[in-house]
């Protein structure tokens, strides 16, 4: 019996899909370069802004939620109810 090995479980498409990727980006930077861009304010002018900005929001989300974890986290047991504890004269033994 052969094992069923989904399309990304081969480590040759994973590469292929990273090196297209790669391309696409590399693509859209020297695009940059050529295309004109209406901008409002200075700094939207300059060269790579949006993917710098992208990428610069994208880790002050992940620092902001690593901080928030901290805060929002609560114990392992936290929505876990307590057993009542009965005392040991109160049991009725049959």
């Amino acid at each position: 019996m052969s094992e069923y090995q989904d399309f990304f479980d081969k480590p040759k498409n994973v590469k292929h899909i990273l090196t297209g990727l790669y391309v696409i980006c590399g693509l859209l930077v020297a695009l940059d370069l050529v295309v004109h861009r209406h901008t409002e304010h200075p700094w939207e002018g300059l060269f790579s802004f949006y993917p710098l900005y992208g990428f610069v929001g994208c880790v002050v989300l992940v620092l902001v939620a690593t901080l928030m974890r901290k805060v929002v986290m609560r114990d392992e047991n936290y929505y876990q109810q307590d057993e009542p504890k009965v005392e040991e004269s109160s049991r009725v033994e049959h």
